[in-house]
């Protein structure tokens, strides 16, 4: 059987001894550290290699979101599981999107510790699904703001190369279409950027940021 080493992160002496507990009847993990606080847990990542980390998203010194920011500024990939108190709340928000990798209620360590582990382990992301709408939610408004005209790939691509000032032959060879389907995304460009030529809508997006 698989053994996987785990570092906990949890200020509760009581909870934190209790999870401990957990960990030496199991012989699917081996805990090989345990702190009450994240402050040197980019050190501990590098010193102890661990193939998990346990973190409560509220701890004194430093919280658990912002240990979660400079894990990842030093490893991406490493697997970070939060506990919380309370769920659907804008810290589990805020650790999701900082770079964990999902999360586990305080009230369910006791049934539900293992399973979230093996579920992380695997790539998954156990978070509820009012957590995982807000995610969404964020993402989506990232990409409207990113594309706030709607335009699409190829039309993206199309402005880019006409922003250089390649001519529709050139455009068409280089996207592999039709001079007449290089038009037909032009038009549609203007029509979304609400511009009546190629100087303004080349101005607009580069002074948008478009391309």
């Amino acid at each position: 059987m698989a053994t996987y080493s785990i570092i906990l992160y949890e200020d509760n002496t009581l909870l934190s001894e209790s999870i401990q507990s957990m960990f030496r009847l199991s012989e699917k993990v081996e805990l090989i550290g345990a702190f009450e606080n994240p402050k040197k847990a980019t050190l501990h990542i590098k010193e102890l290699k661990p193939d998990l980390l346990i973190m409560d998203i509220d701890m004194p010194g430093m919280s658990g979101i912002e240990a979660v920011k400079q894990i990842r500024s030093i490893d991406k990939e490493i697997p970070i599981l939060m506990l919380t108190v309370f769920d659907d709340n804008d810290h589990v928000f805020e650790a999701i999107c900082a770079g964990a990798s999902g999360y586990l209620l305080k009230k369910h360590i006791s049934n539900r510790l293992f399973s979230a582990i093996d579920e992380v382990l695997e790539g998954g992301a156990p978070m509820s699904p009012s957590v995982a709408r807000m995610v969404l939610a964020s993402m989506h408004q990232k990409a409207h703001s990113n594309n706030p005209y709607h335009l699409t790939p190829k039309e993206s691509e199309v402005l880019t190369s006409l922003s250089k000032g390649n001519s529709y032959k050139l455009i068409a060879d280089q996207l592999a279409i039709s001079i007449d389907t290089v038009r037909s995304h032009i038009r549609k460009i203007y029509g979304k950027l609400h511009v009546h030529s190629q100087t303004e809508a080349v101005s607009k997006a580069i002074n948008e940021k478009l391309v």
